[in-house]
């Protein structure tokens, strides 16, 4: 409820309007990831519009699930009601699924699909009912066409079976079937990605050395702690890794989480890479300290839940958009990239809007939009409805294999670039605007990027440039 409360209150991510924009161009891949979020947004747009509580109402909806099978693996675990609600609350109260109920993205399903898959696991040791098979082969397909990431998880999953007295289950036709149905439920994705060379596979190289390069990768045990899970639940969370390694029947739980933690560390990937997989540690800590909890006073009992409260109102202070004003919004916006990357889209749609308005009438008639990164296509695509923009051209992801114009343009109106860059490319440019936002907000459309060019026709044809690309971004 608060985020259905709250999730209106500022404007999209620059993310989400990539999303946005691919859900306008449905197809089995996109360059930067598999096609199922855009498709759920495609269904979002057209039940919801351009409404922000409801497109981002997918995602709230799968942290819920996230949350109460959190309490159901506690309870298969043996816990009883004081676990499974603990650990409900210590999820639910977690910065990263936090996080994810408040933007329409990838890692809102992806952690869906991980905890969903330790759920599994978990029914599939319990009862040794290898039927469980089949639903860990769902999720995982369903997880391929969400984040190609996922194939960490399986990865520890399949460590799991070997290395553990799982691996009985190879004889088993049951695992087999599941895997057969987790490359079904891919194979339209795989397909795709032959067809375009596995481009998506270039674009995580180069995302992942600019990340690199960024230092986007520092920091990566130490976050474990501070925003994948509620930090007052560390205890809680080693322990049920513990747990996992002490008990002979779950230990394959254990290298669920143990080998992509060591593989994203070694990779150097970025620490929320892993978040989806404190829930099922969370959920066995949670039955490990029930006892202990049992033994203690209520008002004791009441502090713990009170410190893992505390960590959570100080979480979604941070991450939750609470107010569009006041000292609580200054106070999220210093800390929070992700909010600041919220602001701003409309004025910058509005300004174009304005310039191309300006121009004479013949110009206006033979417009092309050129943008430099997928937030401005985004903006342009969907939020330029409502002034009849025309699309937007870019060489950027996906951008790129949809093409340019067949009929060249004219003029174009350029955002996201140099000066340098728009002399180079285009004839008799000069600067027409800048983009900024009302709040004074500093982000990477108001600070890296905020001048806005009117230029001639490109100085070279648009297919040798087109040679050029795509740009990962």
């Amino acid at each position: 409820m608060a985020h259905m409360l709250t999730n209106g209150l500022y404007g999209f991510h620059r993310d989400e309007l990539q999303f946005l924009s691919d859900a306008q161009h449905l197809d089995w891949g996109f360059v930067p990831y598999p096609p199922l979020t855009s498709a759920l947004e495609h269904v979002g747009l057209k039940m919801f519009g351009l409404s922000l509580v409801g497109l981002r109402l997918f995602s709230v909806l799968a942290q819920c699930v996230v949350i109460l099978v959190s309490g159901l693996m506690a309870r298969d675990l043996g816990g009883g009601r004081l676990a499974q609600v603990f650990a409900a609350i210590a999820v639910g109260l977690s910065p990263a699924p936090m996080g994810n109920a408040t933007m329409f993205q990838y890692s809102s399903f992806d952690m869906l699909w991980w905890v969903l898959i330790a759920w599994s696991v978990i029914r599939l040791l319990r009862d040794d009912d290898q039927r469980w098979w089949v639903a860990i082969g769902v999720f995982a397909g369903l997880g391929l066409q969400t984040k190609y990431s996922i194939a960490f998880e399986l990865a520890g999953v399949l460590a799991g079976v070997l290395l553990t007295d799982a691996r009985r289950y190879f004889a088993s036709r049951w695992l087999w079937a599941g895997a057969g149905v987790a490359l079904l439920v891919f194979a339209p994705n795989l397909v795709w990605l032959a067809r375009h060379d596995f481009i998506s596979y270039q674009f995580l190289q180069s995302i992942h050395a600019r990340d690199v390069n960024e230092g986007r990768a520092d920091g990566f045990l130490r976050d474990q702690f501070l925003i994948n899970a509620n930090l007052f639940a560390a205890p809680v969370w080693i322990a049920g890794l513990i747990g996992y390694c002490r008990a002979r029947r779950y230990r394959m739980l254990a290298w669920m989480y143990i080998v992509p933690l060591l593989l994203f560390l070694l990779l150097r990937g970025r620490f929320y890479y892993v978040s989806a997989a404190y829930p099922m540690l969370l959920a066995m800590g949670s039955v490990i300290g029930e006892r202990w909890l049992l033994s203690l006073r209520p008002v004791w009992r009441a502090l713990i839940f009170s410190g893992v409260a505390a960590i959570g109102i100080y979480a979604a202070l941070i991450i939750m958009p609470m107010t569009e004003s006041s000292p609580l919004r200054d106070f999220a916006l210093k800390r929070n990239n992700d909010l600041r990357e919220k602001v701003g889209w409309n004025e910058l749609v509005a300004r174009v809007a304005a310039i191309r308005n300006a121009l004479p009438a013949d110009q206006q008639a033979d417009l092309g939009i050129v943008v430099g990164n997928y937030g401005e296509q985004g903006a342009i695509a969907l939020l330029g409805q409502a002034y009849g923009l025309p699309a937007p051209i870019t060489m950027v992801n996906s951008g790129w294999l949809r093409g340019y114009p067949q009929t060249p343009p004219r003029t174009v109106i350029v955002l996201g670039s140099s000066r340098e860059r728009v002399d180079e490319l285009f004839i008799g440019c000069r600067l027409a605007g800048h983009s900024g936002n009302a709040w004074g907000v500093v982000n990477e459309e108001s600070e890296d990027h905020p001048d806005i060019f009117v230029c001639g026709p490109m100085r070279k044809p648009w297919s040798e440039l087109w040679s050029h690309g795509p740009e990962f971004g």
